[in-house]
Protein backbone atom coordinates (compact mmCIF):
# COMPACT_ATOMS: atom_id res chain seq x y z
CA UNK A 1 0.00 0.00 0.00
CA UNK A 2 2.77 2.42 0.96
CA UNK A 3 4.68 1.62 -2.24
CA UNK A 4 1.56 2.22 -4.32
CA UNK A 5 1.03 5.62 -2.67
CA UNK A 6 4.66 6.60 -3.24
CA UNK A 7 4.49 5.52 -6.89
CA UNK A 8 1.21 7.36 -7.44
CA UNK A 9 2.62 10.49 -5.78
CA UNK A 10 5.73 10.36 -7.96
CA UNK A 11 3.63 9.93 -11.11
CA UNK A 12 1.37 12.86 -10.17
CA UNK A 13 4.40 15.05 -9.44
CA UNK A 14 6.00 14.12 -12.77
CA UNK A 15 2.81 14.99 -14.67
CA UNK A 16 2.44 18.32 -12.87
CA UNK A 17 6.05 19.28 -13.53
CA UNK A 18 5.90 18.25 -17.18
CA UNK A 19 3.01 20.66 -17.73
CA UNK A 20 4.95 23.77 -16.73
CA UNK A 21 8.59 22.95 -17.36
CA UNK A 22 9.22 22.46 -13.67
CA UNK A 23 10.97 24.58 -11.10
CA UNK A 24 14.61 24.38 -10.09
CA UNK A 25 13.94 21.38 -7.82
CA UNK A 26 12.57 19.25 -10.68
CA UNK A 27 15.70 17.08 -11.20
CA UNK A 28 16.14 16.03 -7.55
CA UNK A 29 12.55 15.35 -6.50
CA UNK A 30 11.24 12.80 -9.03
CA UNK A 31 14.50 11.10 -10.02
CA UNK A 32 15.73 9.88 -6.63
CA UNK A 33 12.55 8.51 -4.96
CA UNK A 34 11.26 6.76 -8.09
CA UNK A 35 14.59 5.02 -8.71
CA UNK A 36 14.93 3.90 -5.08
CA UNK A 37 11.30 2.83 -4.62
CA UNK A 38 10.95 0.87 -7.86
CA UNK A 39 13.51 -1.92 -7.18
CA UNK A 40 12.14 -2.58 -3.67
CA UNK A 41 8.50 -2.51 -4.75
CA UNK A 42 8.81 -4.37 -8.05
CA UNK A 43 8.55 -7.94 -6.70
CA UNK A 44 5.39 -7.24 -4.65
CA UNK A 45 2.76 -5.10 -6.35
CA UNK A 46 3.78 -2.14 -8.50
CA UNK A 47 5.78 -3.19 -11.57
CA UNK A 48 3.45 -1.26 -13.90
CA UNK A 49 3.29 2.03 -11.93
CA UNK A 50 7.04 2.52 -11.65
CA UNK A 51 7.87 2.20 -15.38
CA UNK A 52 5.17 4.77 -16.22
CA UNK A 53 6.52 7.28 -13.69
CA UNK A 54 10.16 6.89 -14.68
CA UNK A 55 9.81 7.81 -18.40
CA UNK A 56 7.75 10.90 -17.55
CA UNK A 57 10.38 12.10 -15.08
CA UNK A 58 13.32 11.27 -17.34
CA UNK A 59 12.90 14.18 -19.83
CA UNK A 60 12.76 16.68 -16.97
CA UNK A 61 15.84 15.17 -15.36
CA UNK A 62 17.74 15.34 -18.64
CA UNK A 63 16.64 18.92 -19.16
CA UNK A 64 18.10 20.27 -15.93
CA UNK A 65 20.46 23.11 -16.77
CA UNK A 66 22.06 22.74 -13.34
CA UNK A 67 23.79 19.48 -14.38
CA UNK A 68 25.63 20.72 -17.45
CA UNK A 69 29.22 19.46 -17.33
CA UNK A 70 31.90 22.14 -17.38
CA UNK A 71 33.78 20.16 -20.02
CA UNK A 72 30.98 20.54 -22.61
CA UNK A 73 32.05 22.29 -25.81
CA UNK A 74 31.62 26.05 -25.58
CA UNK A 75 31.64 28.38 -28.54
CA UNK A 76 31.33 25.59 -31.09
CA UNK A 77 30.69 26.08 -34.80
CA UNK A 78 26.93 25.83 -34.27
CA UNK A 79 26.72 29.40 -32.95
CA UNK A 80 29.66 30.99 -34.82
CA UNK A 81 27.41 33.10 -37.07
CA UNK A 82 25.42 34.58 -34.18
CA UNK A 83 26.10 38.00 -32.64
CA UNK A 84 27.99 38.34 -29.37
CA UNK A 85 27.58 37.04 -26.70
CA UNK A 86 25.57 34.21 -28.26
CA UNK A 87 28.34 33.14 -30.66
CA UNK A 88 30.29 31.69 -27.72
CA UNK A 89 27.37 29.88 -26.09
CA UNK A 90 27.33 26.17 -25.36
CA UNK A 91 25.15 24.37 -27.93
CA UNK A 92 24.64 21.25 -25.80
CA UNK A 93 23.58 23.41 -22.84
CA UNK A 94 21.15 25.37 -25.03
CA UNK A 95 19.55 22.24 -26.41
CA UNK A 96 19.35 20.69 -22.94
CA UNK A 97 17.89 23.85 -21.38
CA UNK A 98 15.27 24.11 -24.14
CA UNK A 99 13.89 20.75 -23.01
CA UNK A 100 12.39 22.73 -20.11
CA UNK A 101 10.48 24.81 -22.69
CA UNK A 102 9.39 22.18 -25.21
CA UNK A 103 6.43 20.89 -23.22
CA UNK A 104 4.77 24.28 -23.88
CA UNK A 105 6.52 25.70 -26.99
CA UNK A 106 7.40 24.56 -30.51
CA UNK A 107 10.00 26.17 -32.78
CA UNK A 108 9.26 24.83 -36.27
CA UNK A 109 8.15 27.24 -38.96
CA UNK A 110 4.39 26.83 -39.34
CA UNK A 111 4.26 24.71 -36.19
CA UNK A 112 1.25 24.95 -33.95
CA UNK A 113 0.86 26.56 -30.58
CA UNK A 114 0.81 24.42 -27.46
CA UNK A 115 0.21 25.81 -23.97
CA UNK A 116 2.56 28.59 -25.09
CA UNK A 117 2.97 30.11 -28.55
CA UNK A 118 5.13 28.73 -31.35
CA UNK A 119 8.48 30.54 -31.10
CA UNK A 120 9.48 30.53 -34.77
CA UNK A 121 10.27 34.11 -35.78
CA UNK A 122 10.19 35.34 -32.17
CA UNK A 123 13.25 37.62 -32.53
CA UNK A 124 12.16 41.07 -33.68
CA UNK A 125 8.49 40.34 -32.97
CA UNK A 126 6.41 42.37 -30.50
CA UNK A 127 5.56 40.42 -27.34
CA UNK A 128 2.00 39.15 -27.37
CA UNK A 129 1.55 39.52 -31.12
CA UNK A 130 1.83 35.94 -32.45
CA UNK A 131 -1.33 35.41 -34.46
CA UNK A 132 -3.53 32.56 -33.29
CA UNK A 133 -2.46 32.60 -29.64
CA UNK A 134 -4.45 34.14 -26.78
CA UNK A 135 -1.91 36.15 -24.77
CA UNK A 136 -2.50 37.83 -21.42
CA UNK A 137 -3.16 41.56 -21.44
CA UNK A 138 0.11 41.98 -19.52
CA UNK A 139 2.09 40.37 -22.35
CA UNK A 140 0.21 42.13 -25.15
CA UNK A 141 0.57 45.54 -23.49
CA UNK A 142 4.20 45.09 -22.36
CA UNK A 143 5.65 47.08 -25.27
CA UNK A 144 8.52 44.59 -25.56
CA UNK A 145 10.05 43.60 -28.89
CA UNK A 146 11.87 40.31 -28.44
CA UNK A 147 15.64 40.49 -28.77
CA UNK A 148 18.33 38.37 -27.16
CA UNK A 149 18.68 40.93 -24.37
CA UNK A 150 14.92 41.16 -23.71
CA UNK A 151 14.55 37.39 -23.76
CA UNK A 152 17.44 37.07 -21.31
CA UNK A 153 15.72 39.41 -18.83
CA UNK A 154 12.38 37.64 -19.29
CA UNK A 155 13.73 34.11 -18.93
CA UNK A 156 15.52 34.93 -15.68
CA UNK A 157 12.17 35.37 -13.86
CA UNK A 158 9.18 35.68 -16.22
CA UNK A 159 6.66 36.59 -13.51
CA UNK A 160 8.79 39.48 -12.26
CA UNK A 161 9.77 40.82 -15.68
CA UNK A 162 6.19 40.95 -16.99
CA UNK A 163 3.87 40.82 -13.96
CA UNK A 164 0.53 39.27 -14.85
CA UNK A 165 1.78 37.17 -17.77
CA UNK A 166 0.46 33.60 -17.93
CA UNK A 167 3.76 31.73 -18.21
CA UNK A 168 4.10 29.72 -15.01
CA UNK A 169 7.73 28.75 -15.63
CA UNK A 170 9.99 29.72 -12.71
CA UNK A 171 12.85 30.85 -14.94
CA UNK A 172 16.40 29.94 -15.95
CA UNK A 173 18.60 31.13 -13.10
CA UNK A 174 22.12 30.70 -14.52
CA UNK A 175 23.22 33.41 -16.99
CA UNK A 176 25.23 30.94 -19.09
CA UNK A 177 22.21 28.67 -19.45
CA UNK A 178 20.04 31.62 -20.54
CA UNK A 179 22.69 32.66 -23.07
CA UNK A 180 22.86 29.09 -24.37
CA UNK A 181 19.09 28.64 -24.71
CA UNK A 182 18.74 32.02 -26.45
CA UNK A 183 21.49 31.05 -28.92
CA UNK A 184 19.75 27.71 -29.47
CA UNK A 185 16.46 29.53 -30.11
CA UNK A 186 18.19 31.82 -32.60
CA UNK A 187 19.23 28.76 -34.61
CA UNK A 188 15.91 26.94 -34.28
CA UNK A 189 13.50 29.83 -34.92
CA UNK A 190 14.80 31.38 -38.12
CA UNK A 191 16.80 34.24 -36.58
CA UNK A 192 18.13 36.55 -39.32
CA UNK A 193 19.48 39.40 -37.20
CA UNK A 194 17.76 41.90 -34.98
Amino acid sequence: MRTTLISASAAALALALAACGGPKETPAAPAEPVAETTPEAAPDTAPEAAPEAAPEAAPETAAAPETIPASATAGGDEFASLPEPYNTANYAAGKRTFKLCQSCHTTAEGGGNLVGPNLHGVFGRAAGSKEGFAFSDAMTNSGIVWSGEELDKYLETPAKYIPGNRMTFAGVRKPDDRKAVIAYLMLETGYTGE
